[in-house]
């Protein structure tokens, strides 16, 4: 297995490559900025980028995942779901991605967005339990995703409890790598530390350890943080809505 972890500044965001040593492949997740830093990893640890995956929409900055796809020969996915005006490799939930000795199993996880997805991350040469999952904007260290930006927060926060309690069956040892960390505008109370567990999570984070639907969307309804501008925008660029984006 190989994991890299990328931190993103302006945006606040965080990217990541994965994959299988032995079989030469891996996967770019949530990519942000100049697509030059995955294409020196992947060739650096001489894997090939056969896929590269958004969790969801962004509405905080222009994804260049077509643009890393189309270099590196590589199949851009997005939930079955995603309202884009071009073509993607679609994924369902339940679906599978190969990566050699890495399984990546598909978590529909709608809330954040309608579209969002989490990355269920199996590694065979250890295990064939899951080691981590990658959960974009559902679920960070220290709270979980807004949910206003691509629907009404209250209907979102709904579907948003319920695509929490797939991730609270998960293991407690199970990592959390997630799409943001403190600062992003896509959370409330999000921690500096870029990665957690389901267990930790579990224990100490406010929003995900609310048990009951009605008591989770009423804390969510609460210190909803201003939305981040141009968001309306970002997302339409990203679904290919603007001339430009296509």
């Amino acid at each position: 297995m190989i994991l890299r972890q990328f931190l993103h500044q302006k945006s606040v965001a965080i990217s990541y490559l994965f994959g299988c040593a032995g079989h030469a492949c891996c996967a770019v997740v949530d990519p942000v900025g100049d697509i030059r830093p995955y294409l020196r990893a992947a060739d650096e640890t001489g894997m090939r980028i056969r896929f590269v995956i958004d969790t969801h929409v962004h509405a905080d900055h222009r994804s260049p995942g077509r643009n890393l796809a189309r270099e590196a020969d590589a199949r851009y996915v997005l939930h079955a779901s995603a309202d884009v005006t071009f073509a993607t490799r679609t994924v369902e939930d339940g679906d599978r991605l190969p990566l050699g000795n890495v399984v990546v199993d598909v978590m529909h996880t709608p809330g954040h967005a309608p579209e969002h997805i989490c990355l269920l991350v199996s590694d065979r040469t250890r295990a064939d339990e899951p080691w981590f999952v990658l959960t974009g904007h559902t679920l960070m260290a220290g709270d979980v995703g807004r949910t206003e930006l691509a629907t009404d927060a209250a209907s979102g926060a709904l579907t948003l409890f319920f695509s929490l309690q797939r991730l609270k069956a998960l293991p407690d040892h199970v990592e959390v790598l997630p799409g943001a960390y403190a600062g992003s505008a896509c959370g409330r109370r999000l921690s500096g530390k870029p990665f957690s567990t389901i267990g930790f999570e579990r224990r100490h984070n406010a929003a995900f350890k609310i048990d009951a639907a009605d008591e989770f969307v009423g804390f969510m309804l609460q210190e909803i943080p201003p939305v981040p501008e141009g968001a309306a925008e970002l997302r339409a660029w990203n679904s290919g809505a603007r001339p430009e984006a296509r």
